[in-house]
């Protein structure tokens, strides 16, 4: 609605490419692991975060890291989502959707001996 109002521009759905002055349509996000002296470029992330940069194809097959750096490009598939990751999110949600276990009761091969706050201490059951 703010473009015909002209209270401001509107928001295209699109999200363009991070680089000054091009237009394109982003297809890859670039984000930077200082500590490893990485840069990982894979496919366009789901939601904006403030620390990574979309850009398009072009820019993306063009990018160098600086000197030291490693450049880990992450498979790029476009199209629909593959049959294993479609049982990975099943897989996700199903886990997710379990009642946790009340404390004191063994989880695996440990039991729950206290908590403090969203932390839980565990006692292998082989400690017994």
């Amino acid at each position: 609605m703010c473009g015909r109002t002209g209270y401001g521009p509107s928001v295209s759905p699109v999200r363009s490419c991070s680089r000054t002055a091009c237009r394109q349509p982003a297809v890859f996000t670039l984000t930077y692991v200082y500590a490893d002296s990485t840069a990982v470029l894979g496919p366009l992330a789901t939601y904006v975060e403030p620390h990574c940069y979309d850009l398009c194809a072009e820019h993306a097959e063009r990018l160098t890291a600086p000197r030291g750096w490693e450049v880990v490009r992450l498979p790029y598939e476009p199209g629909a989502p593959s049959g294993d990751d479609l049982e990975a999110l099943a897989n996700a949600v199903r886990e997710a959707a379990r009642p946790a276990p009340a404390p004191g009761e063994p989880t695996g091969q440990a039991v729950e001996v206290g908590r403090r706050g969203h932390l839980r201490v565990l006692k292998s059951n082989r400690d017994r």
